[in-house]
């Protein structure tokens, strides 16, 4: 099977911890890319991380094999130079010239085997900030997210390492791209990509609020929204999202509710006069709604063409029916132990990239 998978061919060598850079190798590995990771003498220490980071290591780390090299020794450096010359993409997310120090950067390397493809994924791009530490939350402050996320005053990052993901995603955009380069010139050649741009790039949006109407955008939970039925609301159990984007679908909405009066109301039937008459229409679009159970309000939904959605925790994930359906990959873990993680969130052909995995051992050297 991993034969026929689309980056079959294609040899990675990683040397990367925590979640930036193992997310790109994870990536290309579920491709069907040969990975090999390159893990320090004991191990890589993401694997002994406890609460937030428990999950980092098999959530990122499937589909590789393992090799502990020690790269200050004459022997482990030599080592990882034959891994090198033979490999078609090196992926790195150490500090700033860690690994030119040790002989393993883009310019070593490259000497002997020119049609390298070399990924650098850096807490910043080339600049004043190039040299300092970053981490997904460190990101997430500097480049707008926190502030975006949280309540006005109360920076509060994603509830995920959507930096950390996102930013390797954009090396596995870069390392394709070279690919295909590669493929007209014969030659690989050095991409990058960081955190701190990665989240510029997602705050683009309120950024091209600001230069096309020269006011600020506030955090999202004091956004003034572009829909006036567009927000979390209480039923008799637990809460669920409703989102009405259009004037279709608050004809449809009011249809469905018995809101009759709201969609014979002229004053309501362009959105933009919804929103600014949200604070008149909530009120009661929450007694209607509070009159359902969760799981009554969703029945209701199904089918409806209005966005909704219940209020999921991540465990709920594991017996949600659409992941059920063939988002779950079977996943071994380290300790023998059998789980079921979500695989590569994409479709090729008809297929999903979701095979079993059996994540490498502990190392023991």
């Amino acid at each position: 099977m991993i034969a026929s998978l689309p980056l079959a061919n294609l040899r990675i060598v990683e040397f990367t911890h925590m979640v930036m850079g193992p997310s790109a190798g994870a990536i290309l590995a579920s491709l069907g890319a040969q990975v090999t990771r390159i893990e320090p003498p004991g191990g890589d220490p993401t694997r002994r991380l406890l609460g937030s980071g428990a999950g980092y290591f098999p959530m990122y780390n499937r589909h590789k094999d393992s090799v502990v090299l020690d790269l200050k020794s004459d022997d482990g450096k030599n080592q990882a130079l034959a891994l090198t010359q033979q490999a078609d993409i090196v992926i790195e997310n150490f500090r700033p010239g860690a690994l030119d120090r040790l002989g393993l950067g883009y310019d070593a390397l490259s000497k002997d085997n020119p049609g390298l493809i070399y990924c650098s994924l850096k807490g910043f791009l080339p600049g004043p900030y190039e040299n300092r530490t970053a981490l997904d939350e460190v990101a997430q402050m500097m480049g707008g997210l926190a502030y975006m996320t949280g309540p006005p005053g109360r920076p509060l990052r994603a509830g995920s390492s959507v930096i950390d993901v996102t930013g390797g995603m954009f090396g596995v955009i870069a390392i394709l791209a070279a690919v295909e380069e590669r493929h007209r010139t014969g030659y690989g050649q050095m991409v990058q990509a960081s955190l701190f741009e990665t989240t510029a790039y997602l705050v683009g949006q309120h950024m091209a609020q600001f230069a096309a109407t020269g006011s600020p955008a506030a955090p999202m939970p004091a956004r003034l929204s572009a829909w006036a039925i567009y927000d979390v609301f209480e039923t008799r159990d637990d809460p669920v999202f409703l989102g009405v984007v259009s004037d279709g679908l608050w004809e449809k909405f009011c249809a469905l509710f018995g809101l009759e009066e709201l969609w014979a109301d002229e004053r309501l039937r362009r959105n933009n006069a919804r929103v600014m008459a949200r604070e008149e229409l909530l009120p009661r679009i929450r007694e209607v709604v509070g009159k359902f159970t969760r799981d009554e309000l969703v029945t209701k939904l199904e089918g409806s063409g209005i966005p909704f959605a219940p209020i999921t925790r991540p465990e709920d994930l594991f017996d949600d029916p659409q992941m059920q359906a063939g988002a779950l990959e079977d996943v071994t873990l380290t300790n023998g132990e059998q789980t079921k993680l979500p695989g590569l969130p994409i479709m090729m052909g008809g297929r999903r990239m979701v095979r079993p995995a059996t994540l490498a051992s502990q190392p023991d050297a």
